[in-house]
């Protein structure tokens, strides 16, 4: 998202960042039609996307790009549109941005309070079912939701937020249903996002670690969320190819029991 919003970094050096992300072994893209300026610029990121897959050396089919519908963009703000017409007309759109016959994962972006939750979800069964998508994912669900849409499609992923400052997917326990389910958890704004990503480099528990491991803070914090629950993926963010690089290297750390325990109890400032 960082790469198609409000400070976005020019084509040329957003496709290097994709590049970078890739090269270090990155195989999910995670996009929107909404990751743009407003609703004149739906499907900037899509599109970015789809030119960078198109330059990149490796091979496009080891990389499974997924996107979501059922937000708007009016004057730059955040809406919701559930309803099934527009999530159909959305799908569409997002064929031809990401230059694909089938989009390799569909999420309904989040619940429209003004449509019934089957009503939205029945579409995305549709799509599926015409071949317009291959799996079907949810975001920003409830466990009620996710039980909701498996009465109408299968679910393979739910995106949620899951963050040290925010852990409502943990407590309200969304991750561990999708465990149980064998969804994947893909976990958004995993260090915070926006001004709280900025409190990391100084909080007591997460600078220790990072100083004994020789890593980043935001490194850590990536590690501890992958560490949750074994269905968990993270989605960071990043607008520097040196941003890139250090989310690729959370993977590779691992935290000890200690670490995770004293991250757990850590107590993140919100205000």
């Amino acid at each position: 998202m960082p790469l198609s919003t409000t400070g976005r970094p020019t084509e040329p050096d957003a496709v290097r960042v994709i590049h970078a992300a890739l090269d270090g072994g990155v195989r999910l893209l995670d996009t929107a039609d909404v990751y743009c300026l407003s609703d004149e610029d739906l499907g900037h990121n899509e599109r970015l996307m789809a030119k960078a897959l198109r330059e990149w050396n490796g091979d496009r089919e080891q990389v499974l790009v997924a996107t979501k519908g059922g937000m708007t963009r009016p004057d730059g703000s955040w809406g919701r549109n559930g309803r099934p017409e527009h999530l159909k007309r959305a799908c569409d759109r997002s064929l031809v941005a990401l230059g694909v016959d089938r989009i390799d994962l569909y999420q309904f972006h989040t619940p429209d309070p003004n449509v019934p939750f089957s009503e939205s979800v029945g579409m995305l069964a549709e799509l599926q079912q015409v071949g317009k998508i291959r799996w079907v994912g949810l975001s920003n669900v409830s466990v009620d939701q996710i039980n909701a849409a498996r009465r109408h499609v299968e679910v393979v992923t739910v995106q949620n937020r899951l963050n040290p400052f925010f852990r409502e997917a943990l407590t309200e326990g969304v991750v561990e249903h999708c465990e149980s389910l064998g969804i994947g958890f893909l976990a958004y704004s995993p260090v915070g996002g926006g001004r709280l990503n900025k409190k990391l480099p100084t909080h007591p528990v997460v600078s220790a670690i990072a100083e004994r491991r020789g890593v980043s803070p935001h490194g850590v914090v990536l590690a501890w969320v992958l560490e949750l629950a074994s269905n968990v993926i993270i989605i960071p963010g990043a607008r520097t190819v040196p941003h890139v690089l250090d989310s690729v290297a959370a993977g590779e750390l691992h935290l000890d029991p200690q670490e995770m325990r004293d991250l757990d109890a850590a107590e993140f400032d919100r205000s």
